[in-house]
């Protein structure tokens, strides 16, 4: 399994310090580098070397990253990746298909979101929201020993993906 990459246990970090961050005065930007640089008795100091541009970011939303509400679900929207299934341009068997094997798909694998999409005039079925190739193509694997009549046509694309905040 691989590590988490450094801002990830900084937000993870920034969560358990969360009640010492209501305690600053409004307007006032106290971040988890703060809180880690803070020196109280019998607890050891942090140093921390960084670029002050780092502090500046932390707090900040992602460029280029879009957040999405529905229902009482937040999403993340960023780029990332997805295995598609099936394409198939014809209007009438296409659209079936594409809808039966999202259904085979959803009984064996419930929690992985399926996409079935229309562009004209391909209908698709893609599968997942993976922030990394190696993901998709774990997916892609385990589809293929799954549903060895659907292996031919199965990839991975990039495409913007949703990944739920709450």
């Amino acid at each position: 399994m691989r590590k988490l990459p450094c801002f990830l246990s900084l937000i993870a970090l920034s969560l358990a310090v969360s009640p010492t961050l209501s305690a600053q005065a409004e307007g006032e930007r106290y971040t988890i580098v703060d809180a880690l640089r803070r020196s109280e008795p019998g607890k050891g100091e942090v140093v921390i070397h960084q670029s002050p541009a780092i502090d500046r970011l932390i707090g900040e939303r992602m460029r280029g990253a879009d957040v999405e509400t529905t229902d009482s679900l937040t999403y993340l929207k960023v780029q990332g990746y997805r295995t598609q299934v099936f394409s198939g341009n014809n209007q009438r068997a296409s659209k079936d298909e594409a809808f039966k094997k999202e259904k085979e798909i959803k009984e064996l694998f419930p929690n992985v979101p399926t996409y079935v999409t229309y562009d004209a005039p391909f209908w698709k079925l893609r599968v997942g929201d993976f922030r990394s190739h190696e993901e998709a193509y774990h997916m892609m694997r385990l589809l293929m020993d799954a549903f060895p009549g659907f292996g031919k046509e199965m990839y991975i694309v990039r495409e913007e993906i949703k990944i739920p905040l709450n």
